[in-house]
């Protein structure tokens, strides 16, 4: 019960969704993540973080930047339930699709200068 319990809370929040669906398909640098929902860094990391205890996500480090995918055909059958529900639920979502398209613009820019940039600020 603990498992689901943590899987049904870590859905239980807007952002959350939102990055879960940003990643679909794709890995992103948490750079990224912070661009399209133009959130505090620690504040992406801490909903990371949970999504990460519920096992919504996957991360490796690759230098100095960490990053963040779905879960693979691995992962256990109530995350990819939840996943494959989340997917057909928001699929149409209008946040959903702004972010898309946030997202396609962030990754024509270099990781290097999208993260000089959130330094700036």
């Amino acid at each position: 019960m603990r498992e689901t319990l943590a899987v049904t809370k870590a859905l239980a929040d807007e952002t959350r969704l939102r990055i879960l669906m940003m990643l679909g398909e794709t890995e992103l640098c948490v750079c990224q993540i912070i661009e399209v929902l133009k959130l505090a860094p620690s504040t992406v990391s801490k909903h990371l973080s949970i999504l990460s205890s519920a096992r919504l996500v996957e991360s490796r480090k690759d230098g100095r930047w960490v990053y963040y995918r779905s879960p693979g055909p691995e992962a256990d059958a109530r995350v990819r339930t939840a996943l494959a529900w989340l997917a057909a639920s928001l699929a149409e979502d209008a946040i959903v699709r702004d972010d898309r398209q946030a997202l396609a613009a962030i990754l024509t820019i270099p990781r290097e200068t999208l993260c000089r940039l959130q330094a700036t600020r």
